[in-house]
């Protein structure tokens, strides 16, 4: 049996691009937790069959639109709480890099495109630390590259 070959957490990187040309990307520090959702925004229609239509219908679907998110938690860190309030506090979107990184055979799959910042959540427990959480929004198509 093969093993899979996997990435590890830090090659699995979400960078927020300044307004520079050509966009400079980095990652803000802090994060514990991350994840990218893709999804596929779907319409629905009932498909009748022809040769009985007393038998119930199956659903076809469509696609519709896509859309990405991304969510992260994790320490309040001062070398980037600025740069994720800037985020938030821009009526535009933001210029985004998502990358994973798979070591053999090596491969990385880059998404770029604007997004959002549409959730901001410092939050602390007594005894502990402040945290961040934060909720990006796609604003447009993000680019997919394998390289």
């Amino acid at each position: 049996m093969a093993q899979p070959s996997t990435a590890r957490f830090g090659k699995f990187r979400v960078l927020l691009g300044d307004d520079a040309t050509p966009i400079v990307y980095s990652a803000p520090c802090g994060f514990t937790s991350k994840s990218l959702t893709l999804t596929k925004d779907l319409t629905e229609v009932n498909l009748p069959d022809c040769a009985d239509p007393d038998a119930v219908a199956w659903i076809g679907r469509d696609a519709s639109s896509l859309s990405a998110s991304i969510s992260g938690e994790g320490v309040a860190a001062a070398e980037s709480i600025e740069t994720w309030l800037e985020a938030w506090e821009n009526v535009e979107s933001v210029p985004v890099k998502i990358e994973i990184e798979f070591p053999s055979p090596a491969k990385t799959i880059t998404w770029t495109g604007l997004m959002h910042v549409s959730s901001l959540n410092p939050s602390a427990e007594q005894g502990g630390r402040v945290t961040l959480s934060v909720e990006m929004q796609s604003d447009g198509e993000l680019v997919r590259v394998v390289a």
